[in-house]
Parts: structure tokens; sequence; C-alpha cells
């Protein structure tokens, strides 16, 4: 909003170097630019103020797929107001000359074209695209004939407006279809993580099935060892008792 000032009857607007000001003047227009400074008087001033700096509309509707499914799209345009003077003329931008502030709600209206207009495309894809490759591809889909149908409508230059990107950021099925997919999914990681630890399991078990081995192997190779020096003991006493 641009800054008005009072003094002695006169009135002073400073505006953002991002506002376009149309000054008219009984009719005449005296200014027109961005970034403003003037003295005027309210009684014979006609002013607009439109932003042209760019501007970002978030936006959430629901659509239904081909195979009936309800989901909610996430998205936001971007936007900015190319021609101010376009603008001012199919929109009301004009402000209160002693208050500077909106007269209408020009950006609402803005809004309003955006957002029913990107809903349209939005349905008109996802109508012919069943819910699992809506939850897939559907974002860069839906993203795309957005963008290319912004980029079409003829309403938008007619008013003067450029819209600079689109992003959709999320294609989200209802709560309970949601948990019905996610079922599935979670179902084969716990049997990964399952058979996982069962095959963890079945390595320690064979590694201690072949320590338990070489133990036994270890003590039958201890006693055998034992017996021959038994054995050899007992030639070695008789050797001795003969001598």
């Amino acid at each position: 909003m641009a800054d008005i000032t009072r003094r002695f009857g006169w009135r002073h607007l400073r505006s953002a170097p991002t506002a376009h000001i149309r000054h008219h003047k009984r009719g005449t227009l005296a200014h027109d630019g961005t970034g403003l400074s003037f003295w005027y008087r309210s009684l014979s001033a006609a002013l607009s103020e439109v932003p042209v700096n760019d501007r970002e509309l978030a936006m959430a509707f629901h659509a239904r797929t081909s195979d009936f499914q309800d989901v909610t799209v996430q998205a936001t345009v971007t936007y900015r107001i190319s021609d101010p003077a376009e603008a001012a003329a199919r929109l009301d931008f004009s402000v209160d000359p002693d208050t500077g502030a909106w007269r209408g709600a020009p950006l609402e209206q803005i809004a309003t074209l955006l957002t029913e207009t990107a809903q349209q495309h939005t349905l008109d894809a996802l109508a012919r695209t069943p819910l699992a490759n809506a939850l897939v591809d559907g974002v860069a889909a839906v993203r795309e004939r957005v963008a290319t149908g912004l980029a079409a409508e003829p309403r938008l230059p007619a008013t003067g407006i450029d819209v600079v990107a689109v992003r959709v950021v999320a294609i989200r099925p209802e709560a309970e279809v949601e948990r019905a997919l996610r079922t599935p999914a979670r179902e084969q990681i716990q049997q990964e993580a399952d058979r996982a630890t069962y095959e963890r399991r079945a390595v320690a078990v064979e590694r201690e099935r072949t320590i338990a081995e070489n133990e036994l192997a270890s003590r039958i190779e201890l006693a055998r060892r034992e017996e021959q020096l038994v054995e050899q003991r007992g030639t070695n006493a008789r050797r001795e008792a003969e001598e």
C-alpha cells in the first residue's frame, strides 16, 4: 500500500519500487510508473496501484481419477502483472486518495481466475488417469498440463498477467485409501525384515555348529594323544622291567 501524507489540503504519495502507480487528474494521466513520489489534490485525483512483483498463489482442490477415487491436489502458481495499464483497465486497482487502501479486492479476483483455470485443467488430466498412475506420475503430468493450460488461457494476457512458474506439491488420496495402499508395502517390508532376521539367525547357528565341531575335534585329538602317551609310558615301563 502506498504511503500517503497530508499537508495543507494537499496529499503526498510515495510508492514502493514494486508498485506501479497510475494517477489521473481530471481524466488526464498525470503520473504513470513504479516507485513514484508526487503531490496531488484528493478531490481531483484518481489513483490506481498495481503490484508488479512476483506473487505466489497456493491452491488446493479436489479431483477424481478415472477409477472414481477422490484425491486432493496441492499446487502453487507464481505470477506477475506485466502490463499494469491493462490490469488497471480490467480490474479495480483503484485506491482511496486519502488512505491509499484498495477500494476493491483485485488480487482476490486474480486468485479466483488462476485457481479456477488450474483446477479445470487438473480435473481434465486426472479424469483420464487411474489412481495408481496419478500417485506415481501424476505430479509431473498435472504440472505440465496446468502450465500449458495457463499459458494458453486468453484471459490472462488480456488482463496483463504472466504466469512465471507452476509447482504441484502433492497428489494425495483419501486417508482410508492411502492406508490401504500402504498396507502391502508395509507387509513386504516386514517380510523382508523377517527374512533378514532369519538369515542372520541361520548364519549364527551355522557358526555355532562349526565352533562346536571344532571344539569336539580338538577334544578327540587331545584324547587320542593322551591315549598314545599312556601306551608309550606302558611300553617304556615294560622295557625297563625286562632290562
